[in-house]
C-alpha cells in the first residue's frame, strides 16, 4: 500500500508541477494590455476548457461507461454534466441570495479545480496499479498527456484573471492552487480505488458540466468580439491537439 501511495503522489506531483508553470505565465506579460488581448485570453481561457470538456472528460466517460456495460453511455454523462452545471449556478445563486455574488474568477477556478479531481484520480490509479505490477509506461504516459494538457490549463486560470485585475502574484498562486488538488485525489483514490474506479464516469461529466457552464456564463461574453473568436479557435484547436496526441 506505502508503495502505490509513493507512487500515486509522485505521479500526481508531477501535474500539480505543470499547472504551476502554466500560471506562471502571467509574470510574462505587461501590466497593462488592450482590451482586445484581454477578449484573446479570455477567449483562449474558454477554448481551452471547451475542448478539454469534450476530449479529457465528456469521451472517456462515455468510452469507460460503455466498456462496463451497466448504464447507456449517455446516462451517466448527461446526469453528471447537468448536475456540475447546476452545482455552480445553485452556488452562484446562493451566494448572491447572501449578499456576495460569486464572481467569474471564482467560478473560472472553481471549474478548471474540478476537472482537475477525476484528473488526479486517473493518474493515481494508473501509477498505483504500476506498482503491483500493471504497465508503468502506461502511468506515465497518461501523466505525460494530462501534465502537457495542465499547463494551457494553467495559464487558462491565471491569465484570464490578471485581465480581471488581480496582480501577477495573486493570479499565478490562483492559478498554482488549482492544480493543488491533483496530488490530493491522487492519493485519496489509492485509498478507495475499488469504488472510486465506478464513479469516474460520473465524475468525469459533473466536471464537464462544471466547466461548461462557467465557460458560456463567463468567459464568452466577457470575449465577444474577434479578438475573442480568434482565441477561442486557438485554445480549442491547442488543447484538442493535445488531448489527441498524447491522451
Amino acid at each position: 500500500m506505502l508503495g502505490a501511495l509513493y507512487s500515486a503522489a509522485l505521479g500526481t506531483a508531477f501535474l500539480f508541477l505543470m499547472t504551476t508553470l502554466g500560471a506562471a505565465t502571467v509574470f510574462f506579460f505587461a501590466q497593462e494590455v488592450c482590451v482586445r488581448s484581454q477578449r484573446a485570453f479570455l477567449g483562449f481561457a474558454a477554448g481551452v476548457m471547451t475542448a478539454a470538456s469534450v476530449w479529457s472528460l465528456i469521451l472517456p466517460a462515455m468510452e469507460q461507461t460503455a466498456a462496463e456495460g451497466r448504464f447507456p453511455p449517455v446516462l451517466p454523462v448527461s446526469a453528471g454534466i447537468f448536475f456540475g452545471a447546476a452545482f455552480l449556478m445553485g452556488l452562484d445563486a446562493l451566494c448572491e441570495r447572501c449578499g456576495r455574488k460569486l464572481g467569474g474568477n471564482a467560478l473560472l477556478l472553481t471549474a478548471i479545480t474540478l476537472h482537475n479531481i477525476p484528473e488526479g484520480m486517473a493518474v493515481g490509479l494508473a501509477f498505483a496499479l504500476a506498482a503491483d505490477g500493471e504497465s508503468l509506461a502506461a502511468a506515465v504516459a497518461l501523466a505525460l498527456g494530462i501534465g502537457v494538457q495542465n499547463f494551457p490549463e494553467g495559464a487558462a486560470v491565471s491569465l484570464p484573471l490578471r485581465q480581471m485585475g488581480a496582480t501577477r502574484l495573486r493570479a499565478f498562486l490562483t492559478g498554482m492552487l488549482s492544480g493543488a488538488v491533483e496530488p490530493l485525489a491522487g492519493v485519496l483514490v489509492v485509498l478507495a480505488a475499488a469504488g472510486a474506479h465506478a464513479l469516474m464516469p460520473w465524475l468525469l461529466s459533473f466536471a464537464a458540466g462544471a466547466m461548461l457552464c462557467v465557460t458560456a456564463g463567463e468567459l464568452l461574453p466577457r470575449a465577444a468580439g474577434r479578438g475573442g473568436t480568434c482565441g477561442f479557435v486557438g485554445g480549442f484547436l491547442l488543447m484538442m491537439a493535445l488531448d489527441v496526441a498524447l491522451g
